[in-house]
């Protein structure tokens, strides 16, 4: 859920200064200096969690079936543009946890939800050796 707040002029030339140009926002910069993560909920999800509810799961099962993928495998995706490099594991039931904590039932739902909008997760999601999913 999102709010609108209302800050004065002063307060927002002060988020600007301590804004990276070109990569942050002022709710980016905001979280940064709380100290706040956006991808970690309060408490770490179990192991077997099935995903987010009324969303596809089990969405790279196929992957897993014929190979291409395996149980444990580190999947990244670099943003270059934010300095940061998210992490995922391929759970036995073809979910990802992403950063250890959130459970997804497909890469495009965790890319999206990471991104803050549409993302296509066989696009952004790579092996460590650098391939993308889109590509296996």
């Amino acid at each position: 859920m999102t709010r609108t707040i209302r800050i004065d002029d002063e307060v927002f030339a002060a988020l600007q200064a301590l804004a990276e140009p070109l990569v942050d926002t002022p709710n980016s910069t905001l979280r940064r200096l709380l100290k706040l993560d956006s991808t970690a909920p309060a408490t770490p999800a179990k192991e077997d969690d099935q995903g987010e509810e009324g969303f596809p799961q089990f969405g790279l099962a196929d992957y897993l079936a014929d190979g291409r993928l395996s149980v444990g495998q580190r999947l990244v995706w670099p943003r270059r543009n934010l300095k940061k490099e998210y992490t995922a594991v391929v759970l036995g039931n073809g979910n990802l946890k992403v950063d250890g904590y959130r459970v997804f039932g497909t890469p495009s739902r965790a890319a999206s939800v990471i991104a803050g909008h549409q993302e296509d997760g066989l696009r952004v999601w790579r092996t460590e050796g650098g391939v993308r999913l889109k590509e296996l």
